[in-house]
């Protein structure tokens, strides 16, 4: 229904109806690397931090062996792991995850480590909160590919570019067409977008949290002490002219003057 809503014909596309991770399509289920599918383009967008039942025999399953499990509190990595076992060697995969899978340790860290060290994780987005009726969290797309050209990773904050509005925050073509723009050639802009070398990367424990690579803090603005000073020496010149015409009043009024 979702893709007939934007466009795209029923006789484009095939549906099947299944559990991704614990009961998967049949013509996806071949071991045998002759009979595998592979696919070009692979998009996704699972549900967020799903808690899931994983067992030994998952722990076997030629999309997980490789990389390990993901935590039973969230399959994030697992959903990620499935799309990127059908990928094909020029292929690209695009999918939307929660800010967690870039910094949670423990059997999360050790996905995302060997993802990086084997360089298939190649860019980083962090896109604005609220985007999602489902949820108000802020979420990151992470683009990965089997075999990528560069050695480093792009990282894109994009999470302040966007159009508020009243329930949802809204990304309009020129926020989307800067996103792709930066993507497709690996721009790099101060505090929005920048390509990190894998040892920079290594050095952070494989931690890809945005904000530790393009930093989002303002610069304070240079204070001009001249002009400070020129500014407070009219001030005082201003307050002595006002109060000796108050003291004339004053003076006339037979009151006592400021001093």
């Amino acid at each position: 229904m979702n893709m007939l809503l934007h466009g795209v014909k029923d006789s484009e596309f095939d549906i099947h109806h299944g559990d991704s991770l614990l009961n998967d399509w049949e013509l996806l289920n071949q071991e045998n690397p002759s009979k595998k599918i592979h696919f070009d383009a692979i998009v996704a967008n699972p549900p967020f931090s799903l808690r899931y039942e994983p067992n030994n025999e998952m722990a076997k399953d030629f999309r997980f062996k490789n990389h390990g499990l993901a935590p039973k509190s969230a399959a994030d990595f697992a959903f990620l792991l499935h799309g990127f076992h059908f990928l094909d060697k020029e292929g690209t995969m695009a999918i939307i995850l929660p800010h967690g899978v870039l910094f949670r340790g423990g059997a999360e860290a050790r996905i995302r480590t060997k993802l990086l060290q084997d360089g298939h994780i190649d860019t980083v987005i962090g896109l604005p909160s609220k985007l999602f009726f489902s949820t108000g969290i802020p979420v990151c797309i992470l683009i990965l590919k089997k075999c990528k050209k560069s050695d480093d990773v792009l990282f894109v904050n994009a999470s302040e570019h966007f159009r508020k509005n009243k329930k949802q925050n809204i990304l309009d073509d020129e926020h989307i067409d800067k996103i792709i723009d930066t993507y497709q050639y690996r721009k790099e802009e101060e505090r929005y977008s920048r390509a990190v070398s894998f040892e920079e990367i290594e050095k952070n424990d494989f931690n890809l949290n945005i904000s530790r690579y393009v930093s989002t803090a303002k610069p304070e603005p240079i204070i001009d002490l001249d002009e400070v000073n020129s500014e407070l020496k009219d001030l005082e010149e201003d307050i002595n002219r006002f109060r000796d015409e108050h003291n004339g009043y004053l003076e006339e009024l037979g009151l006592e003057e400021l001093v």
